[in-house]
């Protein structure tokens, strides 16, 4: 794959707690909300479903139009928050451009919303 720019998720791994275990500094509140407003379009969401079911958990933006009924450019729009936010990560081969997703990027944003263990509630 190729070297990525730095990354939303593991600038929020390096940085921040879990939500549940202390309270988050403005900053870290700024970043994580960046990672979830990327996530709350529909599309985007199916996006990441669609790349993670898709034959060796990536695929093709030729592969992808269809599925949303979305045109090519609108899709790689969405493609394109998804790998700046850090979720997925881009591969040119020839005219076509490959996607999946970025490993532990799920897991770590699962991390940031889990419960602390012992967390009173």
């Amino acid at each position: 794959m190729s070297p990525r720019p730095p990354q939303l998720i593991a600038s929020l791994t390096a940085c921040c707690s879990p939500v549940t275990s202390e309270v988050l500094s403005a900053e870290a509140a700024g970043r994580l909300a960046g990672v979830l407003k990327a996530l709350a379009d529909p599309a985007r969401l199916r996006l990441v479903s669609l790349i993670a079911a898709h034959s060796d958990a990536e695929a093709c933006v030729c592969d992808l139009t269809s599925p949303l009924g979305l045109t090519q450019p609108t899709v790689s729009h969405h493609l394109k928050v998804l790998v700046d936010t850090g979720l997925l990560e881009r591969q040119q081969r020839g005219r076509w451009a490959y996607y999946r997703l970025v490993p532990g990027a799920l897991d770590a944003l699962a991390g940031m919303l889990a419960r602390a263990s012992g967390a009173r509630g």
